[in-house]
């Protein structure tokens, strides 16, 4: 299947014009606040092994967050949500809209010909949030009323537990697949028999645990993945 995958909150990266607000935020913009750590590295390798197109940002999400729909309360930090209206246009002239509209043509370039496309977002998740240890490794989400998103990742989670039943594969967590994203966004875009999209959550815990190891992972996602499109 034609496949693209994307890292919304690939990098801490600050632009220069913008350093005066990150000032002293060292450790905010190293924290999970800041980026998705390991997801992009992670992205490449599952491009990679599905000789998908790629597509990342590594503007930190306190600038703008690019997997927020335009009008989301939270599409801007606390720490940029302070600049004017004048700053704010033009960080999401120079930043945000160029990377959806890329990612929206890629996806387009394949439905306006007929033919389907599978979108994974890649990102990661802290083990522990606001105190509470999160009870998976990997979370596939998904709307549950896209009956081919249902199927595959059904059917992707039933994989992984026979090739690696140590794996806690969780789906529609921790977050809710519906809940609003990039992949949410396109979705209202591209009729569902087209367009397939996956936001793939991993555990930063099972991602230091692999260590330099982490293609072992990728391989074993890839697997049960494969498994999951052979019935498209």
């Amino acid at each position: 299947m034609n496949t693209i995958i994307t890292c919304e909150h690939g990098g801490k990266s600050v632009p220069a014009q913008y350093r005066r607000l990150f000032r002293g935020r060292d450790r905010l913009l190293n924290s999970h606040r800041g980026h998705d750590k390991y997801a992009l590295s992670f992205g490449i390798l599952l491009a990679r092994r599905l000789s998908a197109r790629f597509f990342c940002s590594t503007v930190t999400r306190l600038l703008v967050d690019l997997n927020r729909s335009p009008h989301h309360p939270k599409l801007f930090s606390g720490l940029s949500g302070q600049l004017g209206a004048d700053d704010k246009e033009l960080i999401l002239k120079e930043h945000y809209e160029p990377y959806r509209r890329e990612v929206e043509a890629a996806a387009a370039a394949f439905v306006l010909r007929g033919k389907s496309v599978l979108h994974i977002s890649v990102h990661s998740f802290a083990p522990v949030i606001k105190g509470i240890t999160k009870s998976a490794d990997i979370g596939i989400l998904y709307d549950p009323s896209r009956y081919r998103e249902k199927a595959i990742c059904v059917q992707w989670q039933k994989s992984l537990y026979e090739k690696a039943p140590a794996l806690k594969v969780r789906r529609n967590y921790p977050y809710l697949g519906k809940a609003d994203g990039l992949v949410t966004w396109l979705r209202k875009k591209f009729a569902f028999e087209l367009y397939i999209g996956i936001e793939l959550e991993i555990n930063q815990g099972i991602m230091k645990l692999y260590g330099k190891q982490r293609h072992m992972l990728c391989d074993t996602l890839v697997s049960g993945l494969q498994s999951g499109l052979i019935q498209f």
